[in-house]
């Protein structure tokens, strides 16, 4: 059974025992979240509209972090414009223990 959830504007396919990088959430490393369910799939598919009534799927935060840093450059010929600039984005990491529904 696998279902699709939706957390910081995007979907993403989840299935028990899946570890996932999601958009930094407010939860404290342990504790348990529950996402909003989109679709279940499996032998009889149910979709939401746009969520699945009475479908959740649980999961443990295992942490938080910073992902790779994407750098950013501007330049513009003869005028001596140069800009450089970093970014990392925060995420956290779940686990996903189950899909009730």
């Amino acid at each position: 059974m696998f279902a699709i959830v939706k957390t910081g504007g995007k979907q993403y396919r989840v299935e028990p025992g899946l570890r996932l990088k999601v958009e930094k959430l407010s939860a404290e490393p342990g504790s348990l979240v529950e996402l909003p369910v989109l679709l279940l799939g499996g032998e009889k598919p149910k979709v939401g509209t746009p969520f699945v009534e009475g479908a959740k799927v649980v999961a443990e935060v295992l942490g938080h972090g910073r992902g790779k840093k994407i750098t950013i450059s501007k330049f513009k010929a003869k005028v001596q414009y140069r800009r450089k600039k970093g970014h990392r984005q925060p995420y956290t990491e779940l686990l996903i223990k189950e899909i009730q529904g």
